[in-house]
C-alpha cells in the first residue's frame, strides 16, 4: 500500500469460501486485535461476500514500512442444531508492506507562536521554522512567505535558515498580533510543498506616562472637616496595558512639606483626595492648585504630575454647594463685599445722571424742531381755487413772503388785514407843478411803512380822474393853467430816449417867450 494513501479508502481484499446457500452463506469479517488492528478496518462486500479492508489512519514509510494482523471470517446466522459439528469460522494472516512515496518536507509543529516588542529595529530576527524531508535520501529544503497573508511584507524569513525577522517598525497600538503562512519546498522536488502558520504577537513597550482619566471638576467646602474625601479619581494609560497593571498615586514632592490636601491611594487605580485641614476661607485664598503624581507598574516605569485645581466653595450646613465664584472674581484683589457694594451704587449713579442727560438733550431738540415747524408752517401753499384779482387780500395767506425779522419789528401782521379799524391817512395836498416822479415815490414810501397797506405783490393804482380822487387828477389839463408854466426840463434826466422830447419842448418854449416879448 502507498503510503500517501487516503484515510478511508480501500486498500485490499480477502474472500472465504462457504459452500452454504442463501442465508447460511452470509459471512462476517473480523479483525483479530494485534499489530496494526487500529491502522485499518475490514467490511462485508454484501454482493460478493468479500472482506474489504480500509485505512483508518495515514501510513508512512518512514515510520514503519510493514504490518501483519489476522482475519476471522464468521457465519453471520448459525443454526443451534449443528453446535457440536464445529465453530462455522476460519481465520487468515494479512501482511500489508507500505511503499516509500516521495513526500513534501514536514515541519516540526503544526503552528508557530513567537513574540516581538513593538519599535524593535528592522531586521531583527525574532524566530525561526524548521521543516525537513523524511524520505529515504532526503533533500534540503527552501523556505518563503506567503504574500498572500503578509501582503505588507512586515516580516521577512531567510530560505536557508528559517529564520523570520522584522521588516517594518511594529506599533502595538496600531496592530497587535501578526497571522501568516509559510511554506517549505524540497528542493529536488519543488512541487512539493508544506505549509504552517506562525502568529506573531506584538508585545506593549512602555512609551507613554499614566494621566488622570477625565478632567475633574473638584471643590472644597469652606467649613470641610480634616480626613474629608472631596474627589476619587483613576487614572488610564495610552499603552494597551497588560492584564494586572496597576497605577499609584502620591502627591508630589515640592508640596508635600505644608499640604491643604493629600492623596490617598487605594491601591485599586484609585485614589482620593483628602482635606488636610479644618475650615478654608474664599477672602484669603479661592483656588488651590495640588500637584498628583502617578506612576504605572510597566518597564520602564513611567510616571505624569497632574494638577488638579480645587475651587473653595460656600456650603451649608449638610455640604451642599450654594456659590462657588460670585465673589471669587473681585475677593483675590482685595475688595470687600462693601466696597463692592460701593462701586456697583456708584455705577448705578452715573447710569441715572447719562439717562437724564440724553432725555433732557431729546426734549430740547424737539421743542426747537416744533419751534422751527410753527416758523415755517406756510412755506408750502397749496391754492384749489381762483382768487379775486390783484386788489384781493383775504383769499390767501403770503406770510411766505414777507421777512420774518421785519415781522418781529413790527410786531404787526403786514400780510393780512388788521382786526383794528384804521382810519383814512390825511395825505397833504398835492402842490401844482409837482413832479410825477417825486408823487409817485412819496406814495411807494407811503405804503410801504403802512400796516394796513395791500401785499407786495399787489399793484397800487393812482390814475384816478375828477374830484373825487384823493390824490386829485394827474392830467395835464388842470394841472397847469398855462402852457409857459410847464418845465419840461426833468424830461432830459430820463435817460437818451427823451432827450429828443426834451430838445422838442425846451425849443417851443423858448420861442414862445422870445414873441410875447
Amino acid at each position: 500500500v502507498p503510503e500517501s494513501s487516503l484515510v478511508g479508502s480501500a486498500i485490499g481484499r480477502i474472500r472465504a469460501v462457504d459452500p452454504d446457500l442463501g442465508e447460511n452463506a452470509e459471512i462476517e469479517y473480523n479483525i483479530v486485535p494485534g499489530d496494526g488492528g487500529n491502522l485499518f478496518d475490514i467490511t462485508t462486500d454484501e454482493n460478493t461476500q468479500e472482506g474489504v479492508i480500509k485505512l483508518k489512519k495515514p501510513l508512512d514509510f518512514e515510520t514503519k514500512k510493514a504490518y501483519t494482523f489476522k482475519v476471522e471470517a464468521s457465519n453471520v446466522h448459525l443454526d443451534h442444531r449443528f453446535h457440536s459439528v464445529g465453530p462455522f469460522k476460519d481465520t487468515a494472516t494479512v501482511k500489508i508492506n507500505v511503499l516509500d512515496v516521495d513526500e513534501p518536507p514536514v515541519f516540526s509543529k503544526p503552528m508557530y507562536t513567537m513574540e516581538v516588542y513593538e519599535d524593535t529595529p528592522v531586521g531583527t530576527i525574532i524566530g525561526a521554522v524548521t521543516a525537513q524531508d523524511l524520505d529515504v535520501g532526503s533533500s534540503s529544503v527552501r523556505y518563503f512567505i506567503d504574500r498572500k497573508s503578509d501582503s505588507e511584507s512586515y516580516f521577512t524569513i531567510d530560505g536557508s535558515e528559517g529564520t523570520i525577522a522584522t521588516n517594518e517598525l511594529l506599533d502595538r497600538e496600531s496592530t497587535a498580533q501578526y497571522n501568516f503562512s509559510i511554506i517549505a519546498s524540497k528542493v529536488s522536488n519543488p512541487l512539493l510543498t508544506s505549509k504552517v502558520n506562525v502568529i506573531i504577537n506584538v508585545l506593549d513597550v512602555n512609551e507613554f506616562p499614566p494621566e488622570i482619566s477625565v478632567p475633574y471638576e473638584t471643590s472644597v467646602c469652606e467649613n470641610a472637616k480634616p480626613g474629608q474625601v472631596i474627589q476619587t479619581v483613576s487614572a488610564a494609560d495610552k499603552d494597551l496595558s497588560p492584564a494586572g497593571q496597576r497605577f499609584s498615586f502620591r502627591l508630589s514632592p515640592e508640596v508635600s512639606t505644608k499640604p491643604n490636601f493629600t492623596v490617598q491611594d487605594y491601591r485599586n487605580n484609585t485614589a482620593g483626595i483628602e482635606t488636610r485641614r479644618s475650615g478654608y476661607s474664599r477672602r484669603q485664598q479661592d483656588l488651590y492648585f495640588l500637584p498628583v503624581v502617578i506612576e504605572d507598574s510597566s518597564y520602564p516605569v513611567q510616571s505624569s504630575t497632574n494638577t488638579m485645581t480645587i475651587h473653595v466653595c460656600r456650603c451649608d450646613s449638610d455640604g451642599t454647594i450654594l456659590s462657588c465664584n460670585v465673589e471669587a472674581i473681585f475677593l483675590p484683589v482685595g475688595l470687600s463685599t462693601g466696597a463692592l457694594i460701593a462701586i456697583l451704587l456708584c455705577i448705578v449713579i452715573l447710569l441715572v445722571i447719562v439717562v437724564l442727560y440724553v432725555a433732557l438733550r431729546r426734549q430740547k431738540k424737539k421743542d426747537t424742531l416744533m419751534t422751527s415747524k410753527e416758523d415755517i408752517r406756510d412755506n408750502v401753499i397749496h391754492y384749489d381755487d381762483e382768487g379775486g384779482g390783484e386788489e384781493d387780500t383775504q383769499a390767501f395767506d403770503i406770510g411766505a413772503l414777507r421777512n420774518p425779522k421785519v415781522i418781529e419789528d413790527n410786531k404787526i401782521r403786514r400780510d393780512i388785514k388788521p382786526d383794528t379799524l384804521c382810519f383814512p391817512r390825511q395825505r397833504p395836498p398835492v402842490e401844482d407843478n409837482t413832479d410825477i416822479r417825486d408823487f409817485i415815490n412819496q406814495r411807494l414810501q407811503e405804503n410801504d411803512v403802512d400796516p394796513t397797506a395791500p401785499p407786495y405783490d399787489s399793484l397800487a393804482t393812482y390814475a384816478y380822474e375828477g374830484n373825487g380822487s384823493v390824490a386829485e387828477s394827474l392830467s395835464s389839463i388842470d394841472s397847469l393853467t398855462t402852457e409857459a408854466d410847464q418845465d419840461y426840463d426833468y424830461l432830459s434826466d430820463w435817460g437818451p430816449r427823451f432827450k429828443v422830447l426834451a430838445e422838442m419842448f425846451g425849443e417851443e418854449e423858448n420861442y414862445n417867450t422870445d414873441k410875447v416879448t
